[in-house]
């Protein structure tokens, strides 16, 4: 019944040109990210895009009407963008899908399009910015930041916030800073993957605690702190990295 109800929505015109805290971890030019909210973790992978909702953490991949290259949560529901078919999507969940044209980043308040325009989830125009963004992020204070040209910029004011930022974004406790290695940055400390391990650093960047673990994503789902691999692989530890079992 989902597939039918997407596929007969794809038939529909689609229009071009017409939160809670979550982090993403997101490149567009990436065929794997992801990103994280206090309801679970949804992924992209080569296309295909998933969601594991706490507590269970079972992956859900849904088919859908074309390939997805983004993903985001907002009110509670986690979207993939499609924009060969031009669609928001729902991933669970109840079956949704917006006509919002050509879009290339997800955050947790809006659609960014391949021209720098932006749409909400419910599809009505948004602030945007001069270009495609490279990534996107809500951070910590519920504000979007984008890399743009070679920096890190606040969406709302165009304040540039870092000139010679990193390829990832990590959401902080108060915004947004770039990195060259897939983190978040929380109250208790720095999460990150260096592609062998998932470390825990403290404020000063020294290694408190480190546990082997391949490349991919890591944020923070509630109180767990989440990861997810290519081949969607979720894992979930405590604050202290004991591994969980979900």
């Amino acid at each position: 019944m989902r597939r039918l109800l997407l596929s007969a929505l794809c038939l529909l015109p689609l229009t071009a040109c017409a939160p809670a805290n979550t982090s993403r971890a997101s490149n567009p030019s990436s065929t794997f990210n992801a990103a994280f909210a206090p309801e679970g973790v949804a992924w992209v992978d080569a296309g295909k895009a998933c969601v594991a909702r706490a507590p269970s953490y079972r992956p859900v991949c849904p088919a859908l009407p074309g390939a997805a290259v983004a993903v985001g949560w907002n009110g509670g529901d986690a979207w993939a963008a499609l924009p060969d078919a031009g669609l928001l999507v729902t991933l669970d969940r109840a079956a949704r899908s917006v006509p919002v044209g050509r879009v290339v980043a997800l955050t947790a308040t809006r659609a960014y399009r391949q021209d720098g325009s932006a749409v909400t989830y419910e599809g009505n125009p948004a602030p945007g910015v001069p270009g495609a963004p490279t990534a996107a992020l809500t951070g910590g204070d519920g504000q979007d930041y984008v890399l743009l040209a070679g920096v890190l910029r606040r969406v709302s004011d165009g304040v540039v916030i870092e000139t010679a930022p990193g390829p990832l974004l990590q959401v902080t406790p108060t915004g947004v800073r770039s990195a060259y290695l897939p983190g978040v940055v929380t109250l208790s400390g720095t999460y990150r993957l260096t592609g062998t391990a998932l470390q825990r650093l403290d404020a000063a960047g020294r290694v408190l605690v480190s546990v082997p673990h391949g490349p991919g994503r890591v944020g923070l789902v509630g109180a767990d702190v989440v990861t997810v691999s290519p081949g969607s692989v979720v894992r979930v530890y405590s604050v202290d990295l004991v591994p969980l079992t979900p």
